[in-house]
């Protein structure tokens, strides 16, 4: 008697080519899927807005300026002040509070500061321009240093960071602001102090700004967004309409900074949160040019 055996299906062998199309198509929607991930370096919560008080055209006040980042769904504010802001230094704070922002950094230095620190448990990065003093390059690191230097004892006594600003000149070139910031490291036997670079001040720097970067990193505590266009035309621009903008945010992305991101304003002709705005949608769209999902809006 002879027992038939059911007909099983004959497996599917694909030639070795095919095999390998399948698995670069298998790779290419596995890497699209990681590419299309959030960066979290612009998520909306690491985002710092920036030049918001002396240079927005409504001329806010203390509320109505925490309103306005709130609405824009940012939790950080690196407060830029002139004299006639000093008498409202406390009603910022507590306008900040009522609205959940984090009171990220302060411009220069005040010596109403340190007090309003204390009371209310706060601890900004206190942003300094670095010095560009005369003399021989080994010089200008010391000279620089001894200027800072008491500021970087008062900001380590508060608990709070230092950050060298770059604003031109000598004391703005990346390789000196390391410098600086190495020294005075050494000198404090502290690393609270570090760097804030600045875009809207590092035109010089577009071609080597890979480097310049790099350099920076490891003392890097924020890094300011712009539009960049070569020659500084114009200095101040919305980050997404300049020539360089892209190409510079691949550079941020490949770098693998993870620090905050400052939003700038600086344009006094123009109501800040339009500013803000801009900046933000700016860097949205190339951040989908990118292939990188934009970071999730909270606008109402």
């Amino acid at each position: 008697m002879t027992i038939q055996t059911p007909n099983r299906p004959t497996p599917l062998v694909l030639p070795a080519t095919c095999a390998l199309a399948w698995l670069a198509v298998a790779g290419h929607l596995a890497w699209s899927a990681e590419a299309r991930r959030p960066a979290p370096v612009f998520a909306r919560e690491n985002l710092v807005a920036w030049c918001i008080v002396p240079f927005d055209a409504a001329k806010r006040g203390p509320d109505e300026r925490a309103e306005m980042v709130a609405r824009l769904g940012l939790r950080r504010v690196a407060y830029d002040w002139r004299d006639e802001h000093v008498p409202t230094f406390e009603a910022e704070i507590l306008a900040y509070k009522r609205h959940g922002l984090e009171y990220f950094a302060f411009w220069s230095w005040h010596p109403d500061m340190a007090g309003l620190i204390d009371k209310h448990g706060i601890r900004p990065q206190i942003w300094q321009t670095n010095p560009s003093p005369s003399g021989e390059a080994e010089a200008k690191v010391r000279v620089a240093g001894r200027q800072l230097l008491p500021l970087a004892e008062q900001a380590r006594k508060l608990g709070c960071k230092l950050g060298l600003y770059n604003h031109g000149g000598w004391g703005g070139e990346p390789e000196n602001l390391v410098a600086v910031c190495r020294w005075l490291r050494a000198e404090t036997a502290s690393d609270h102090v570090g760097i804030v670079y600045n875009l809207h001040h590092g035109h010089d720097h577009i071609g080597d700004f890979a480097e310049s970067l790099e350099r920076m990193k490891p003392c890097l505590f924020c890094l300011n967004l712009n539009g960049m266009n070569d020659g500084a035309n114009p200095k101040i621009l919305p980050f997404g309409k300049g020539q360089h903008d892209k190409t510079m945010l691949q550079t941020i992305l490949a770098s693998g900074y993870c620090g905050p991101i400052g939003i700038l304003d600086h344009r006094g002709e123009i109501d800040a949160e339009e500013s803000l705005q801009q900046n933000l949608d700016g860097l949205e769209r190339l951040l989908g040019e990118l292939g990188i999902a934009p970071p999730p809006s909270t606008r109402p």
